[in-house]
């Protein structure tokens, strides 16, 4: 595991004994200038003197290990030879150390190896759901849909770089000055967006959308509020029922965990296809099958865009299609697929409101220059979507959904849609948090036959009006 300063074969980390750092670690340690770390931590000397020893630990920790090998090391091996060299260092600087701050350090540098840094703690951590890097040395979270900074570091830009390459490379995608941003995701399937210098001005910049491990449900989603009983019963009917679902919603709003729940009412004995930019949808069904575009290889060639993976699917025999997002061409061809035969098909794009939603949706359309009438892009979008949800990121940081609306057809040039359910908001509590109630409007679904007809019971759903 541990680099070989000779010819000979690399050694099991049982076999290999860390009596202290080469000169040649300790070097490249030094070159980490004190001033850069120090304006990392301001004026709290602590953590100065912790990013500093951590610098060159890990430095020398690089020059030991053998990273060709680490794969094939059990974690418990590798901690206790990380140990041995953390203590060889400390022995040499006559630096002691608690047993508690030891530990961590080693923690630490084991996350450093292994993982992605100082981000691990935060990815470990259940109450962040969103990870945002300003800089090197600027990092925030979301708890509860509120911002915080924390005192979470990097040494040096060069730090935070080689982080985001870990991240992005792992699937086959890169970052650099040709191609300063990128999409990407985690293990996990968190949502990544990495964007660098000369894009970046201030230095590379970070954000990472956790996604929880226990995906949620609709009975969660009842649990915290985003909707009621009722409305979470008719979109598990809509979804039984194979209707066309359109969810729509701003930036953090909750529209692919509320597509995921949702997905949970789709029959086993279904064929999905999934279509992504970054894979982070987490079907649990077994027939699915997962496309991911690519991004163009370093000479422009090899891009693979969704509605590339869009049309291919419509050739793999699917019984519903699921893109993550539409947000160009493709939308053109997933509305061909919901007005051929593919119905139960859902996807999310970007808006505020349900009508706001259907205009973005004509607009992508319009964008791609087939100079179609616009009377012909509204029809498809009239024939092709069955039903708009939208969600809502509200002032307090809860997700609601904020309607659920039926696209009933076209009165000459214009969509015509109800809602069926709506939340209503009647003010705000003592500590800023948003009130209102979820209602039904008092319309029935036009496609309460065809929901009928599917064999979709909704006998226990209301759609009477408060007070009716």
């Amino acid at each position: 595991m541990f680099k070989s300063f000779g010819k000979s074969d690399v050694k099991t980390p049982a076999a290999v004994a860390v009596n202290g750092t080469s000169q040649k670690g300790m070097d490249a340690a030094n070159r980490v200038t004190s001033s850069a770390l120090r304006s990392l931590a301001g004026n709290d000397k602590e953590l100065t003197d912790r990013l500093l020893l951590k610098s060159r630990l890990h430095e020398a920790l690089l020059e030991r290990l053998n990273l060709s090998v680490i794969d094939k090391v059990q974690t418990d091996e590798l901690r206790r030879e990380v140990a041995n060299l953390a203590q060889a260092v400390l022995a040499e600087e006559k630096r002691p150390m608690r047993t508690e701050d030891f530990k961590l350090i080693v923690d630490e540098l084991m996350h450093e190896v292994l993982g992605y840094g100082p981000l691990e703690p935060l990815l470990a951590d259940p109450t962040v759901n969103d990870i945002l890097v300003n800089g090197h040395d600027s990092v925030y979270v979301e708890r509860f849909g509120v911002l915080e900074a924390t005192k979470v570091r990097f040494r040096d830009e060069r730090h935070l770089l080689r982080i985001i390459d870990k991240i992005v490379s792992s699937i086959g995608r890169r970052v650099d000055e040709s191609q300063p941003w990128v999409d990407a995701r985690l293990p996990d399937g968190s949502r990544v967006n990495a964007i660098i210098r000369p894009c970046a001005i201030d230095g590379p910049s970070l954000s990472i959308r956790k996604f929880s491990k226990k995906p949620i449900l609709l009975d969660k989603m009842i649990e915290l509020g985003s909707l009621s009983q009722e409305a979470a019963g008719l979109l598990q009917a809509l979804v039984e029922a194979r209707m066309n679902i359109l969810i729509s919603g701003g930036t953090g709003s909750g529209k692919t965990t509320l597509l995921n729940a949702m997905s949970r009412s789709i029959s086993e004995h279904e064929r999905i296809v999934t279509i992504e930019d970054a894979a982070e949808l987490q079907l649990q069904q077994a027939h699915v099958v997962r496309l991911e575009t690519r991004p163009p290889s370093p000479n422009g060639t090899g891009a693979i865009s969704q509605r590339d993976l869009v049309r291919n699917a419509l050739r793999m025999r699917p019984d519903r299609i699921i893109v993550g997002e539409v947000r160009g061409s493709e939308t053109f061809d997933m509305l061909q697929a919901m007005n051929t035969g593919h119905d139960g098909s859902m996807t999310t794009v970007h808006a505020n409101t349900a009508r706001d939603a259907l205009s973005r949706i004509e607009q992508m359309v319009s964008m791609m220059g087939l100079d179609l009438p616009l009377s012909a892009i509204r029809s498809q979008i009239a024939s092709g979507i069955n039903f708009i949800v939208q969600l809502n990121r509200l002032s307090d940081g809860n997700r609601k959904v904020m309607s659920v609306s039926e696209i009933t057809g076209m009165e000459g040039e214009t969509i015509t849609m109800q809602d069926i359910f709506v939340f209503k908001k009647t003010g705000k509590g003592e500590n800023g948090e948003v009130q209102g109630q979820f209602m039904a409007t008092g319309m029935r679904p036009k496609c309460a036959e065809a929901l009928l007809a599917s064999g979709v019971d909704l006998s226990q759903t209301s759609f009477l009006a408060r007070g009716k």
